[in-house]
């Protein structure tokens, strides 16, 4: 199998670098791949509390610089280039410590276009039949779907997530969610954890920016590259101020080894680069999905729809896919929630995209997110939802309940 990773590049003109693995490939009794890795504790909040200013711009709490400043870290510094400093005292870890202070115009069309390159290195696909937990048969693969355009008008809760990790630009993919705090005005996003947090062996990912309805139009990758930044981002670029993701991602999230995957969820809260903070992104966007943290057993389920961005070949990031399948049960560790799994041929890139059904009162609600997938790109799987996940996303509604 092949780790769906999220994908990156070089920033356009340069050379491509080594790929940072978007799926981190996972073992148990089969080697799998984790589209993205998740991080964050689940109910440690942190005791700052990072803010956004009228003109849209992320203020840093006080105590926050000083944690930085421990590290050597300087704000005006970090905007200025110091941001790619990913020396080990310097790649901040604890949940506490997330800062993702605005760089104006950082994401550019051509550095999105750029973060596109597939994962690398492949594991061959092996038999998991042999795990300890309840895992159904291999699903047939199900041809992804390219969702109709407009995508604003078609999938409006889904778009496109940007980060920077040591080895250059990646991308994964989210949703926006409702937030209980704000209802109708939800700033919230969902994705998976490893597409904010390195895991066990690293911490944060930096410049994280959610686009919703990237390319609305789904343009091809040359038509794109002389697209108006408003036919890429049609409704702006929203920079994440919190990011917060499970414990067991950030203490056991791994490139590979497969630990943390049944976790792998995290909850991004965002503001507009430019613009005022006054309209909310669900306003922005029409649209929020809710979330089922107690959806029905597998079994219950007649048919789960997986959105997301897939680069790797033969996909190249630019255009929005779905795949709807009947789920099936997949357990990596029998102590371990089993995760749900769909037939899908999507690959890298939809890492973080939202999974939907109907939720325990019929109506559709985001019930999990993709985080693993076979080289082979025929299946997909996502954790199951429940405490753990719902006590991140209170934590981060909460968070900014007054504001």
């Amino acid at each position: 199998m092949r780790p769906i990773r999220p994908t990156l590049a070089a920033r356009r003109g340069r050379s491509t670098r080594r790929g940072f693995p978007a799926l981190a490939a996972v073992s148990v009794a089969a080697t799998l791949a984790l589209t993205a890795t998740a991080c964050g504790p689940g109910e440690e909040n942190a005791a700052s509390e990072p803010s956004a200013a009228a003109d849209g711009q992320i203020t840093i709490p006080d105590d926050l610089k000083d944690r930085l400043k421990e590290h050597g870290i300087d704000l005006d510094k970090w905007r200025n280039g110091e941001w790619k400093n990913w020396d080990k005292d310097k790649w901040l870890r604890e949940a506490r410590d997330f800062v993702n202070p605005i760089i104006e115009d950082l994401w550019d069309p051509d550095r999105m276009r750029d973060a596109e390159q597939p994962p690398e290195q492949p594991v061959k696909e092996q038999d998991i039949s042999g795990d300890a937990g309840v895992t159904d048969p291999t699903p047939q693969p199900v041809t992804a779907q390219e969702v109709n355009t407009p995508y604003g008008e078609n999938a409006a809760e889904s778009g496109k997530l940007f980060f920077d990790g040591p080895e250059g630009s990646m991308v994964c993919s989210a949703t926006v969610v409702q937030d209980p705090a704000h209802p109708g005005k939800s700033n919230m996003v969902w994705t998976a954890g490893h597409c904010v947090h390195a895991g066990k062996a690293g911490g944060w990912y930096r410049n994280l920016a959610f686009v919703p309805s990237y390319n609305n139009e789904g343009l091809s990758m040359a038509e794109s590259e002389n697209a108006p930044h408003e036919q890429i981002a049609p409704y702006g670029v929203w920079w994440a101020d919190w990011a917060q993701t499970s414990e067991q991602w950030i203490a056991q999230g791994a490139s590979s080894g497969g630990q943390g995957a049944p976790y792998d969820f995290a909850v991004i809260h965002v503001t507009p680069e430019k613009g005022s903070t006054a309209t909310s992104l669900e306003e922005t966007v029409g649209s929020a999905l809710p979330v089922d943290f107690n959806a029905p057993a597998t079994p219950q389920i007649a048919s789960m729809t997986a959105t997301g961005y897939p680069a790797a070949p033969p996909y190249d990031g630019q255009k929005l896919f779905q795949c709807e399948d009947k789920p099936g049960r997949l357990s990596l560790n029998a102590e371990d929630p089993t995760m749900y799994r769909v037939g899908c041929t999507m690959t890298g890139g939809s890492s973080g995209g939202g999974w939907v059904a109907a939720g325990r009162d019929g109506k559709p609600a985001l019930v999990s997110n993709t985080s693993i997938g076979p080289v082979t790109a025929g299946w997909l799987a996502g954790p199951r939802l429940g405490d753990v996940a719902k006590g991140i996303y209170d934590g981060v509604s909460e968070k900014f309940a007054d504001q």
